[in-house]
């Protein structure tokens, strides 16, 4: 079974993708970085590899999706409280992102979103798993 996630995004410029998620509090692998690719840690399991278009190319036979045109993924991190929802989505906006849809407040879940510069979707979410409705 897998122990680990890299979620492999194509990036437009590496240099400003990562000012963006510095802003974010995000932190890079240096062991992993160059200037086609970085290795940025959401976790101590989770990564996300931002690749220059053209390389990211490398790995498929595909066309790359222009994420502010079609949706590819959306990608959902989960933070302390909702106040760290707002303010993650907030630093964002302020970096150069855009809030794509309003937020949402389920009761046991509250969410918000952003898309990066190059228009990837992240989900920023607060959940209270036990007030989570009964299946």
């Amino acid at each position: 079974m897998a122990t680990k996630i890299f979620v492999n995004l194509p990036v437009n410029d590496l240099k400003k993708s990562i000012d963006f998620f510095t802003k974010l509090g995000f932190s890079f692998n240096p062991q992993f970085t160059d200037d086609k690719a970085t290795c940025m840690v959401i976790s101590e399991n989770i990564f996300a590899m931002l690749l220059t278009r053209p390389f990211f190319q490398t790995f498929t036979k595909k066309e790359i999706v222009d994420a502010k045109k079609s949706t590819e993924v959306l990608i959902a991190l989960d933070a302390e409280s909702k106040e760290k929802v707002e303010e993650m989505v907030n630093v964002a906006v302020e970096a150069g992102g855009s809030i794509y849809m309003p937020p949402q407040d389920h009761g046991w879940m509250y969410q918000h979103s952003f898309s990066d510069l190059d228009g990837h979707q992240w989900e920023i979410l607060y959940m209270d798993e036990s007030a989570a409705p009964q299946a």
